[in-house]
């Protein structure tokens, strides 16, 4: 079997994968709580059973005060609290691809902005002086060296 072969069968695990995890395990997730604690909390205590006389009556009120309260939750977790920049940086930390093309952009940027410069002074008719032209010439074999690496 050839390895775009095999790629795409591990494609379509992963897409399995992420439907079962992302969607269908949150629905069935739901229900199993919703229908656990009715079933078996709210309709043995008498208290609890005359805030919600019907199954539909627990499902209408947990979807009006739940779904906003997750929400909340929600975010919170990517704007208020330090949870999302944790996931985040723990996701760049440990993900080779990621972290090279991080990397990668570092390097850029520093070559890119070095070269505007001497592109101003050239634009300006000003000399570069041979500090500089050893500055770039550092990037470069720096740059060099980083592409020989290419390290994960």
């Amino acid at each position: 079997m050839s390895m775009e072969k095999v790629s795409k069968y591990f494609r379509y695990w992963y897409y399995f994968r992420i439907g079962w995890s992302q969607y269908l395990a949150y629905v069935i997730g739901a229900v199993n709580t919703l229908t656990v604690t009715y079933f078996l909390a709210i309709e043995n205590y008498p208290i609890l059973n005359a805030v919600f006389p019907t199954f539909f009556h627990y499902i209408l009120t947990m979807g009006l005060i739940g779904c906003p309260v997750l929400l909340l939750v929600g975010y919170i977790h990517f704007k208020k609290s330090g949870g999302y920049k944790a996931e985040a940086d723990i996701t760049i930390e440990s993900h080779p691809h990621l972290k090279r093309i991080l990397m990668n952009s570092e390097k850029m940027l520093e070559l890119h902005l070095q070269m505007n410069e001497f592109l101003l002074k050239i634009n300006n008719n000003k000399e570069i002086t041979p500090e500089e032209l050893k500055k770039i010439k550092d990037i470069q074999n720096e740059l060099t060296d980083y592409i020989k690496d290419k390290t994960m």
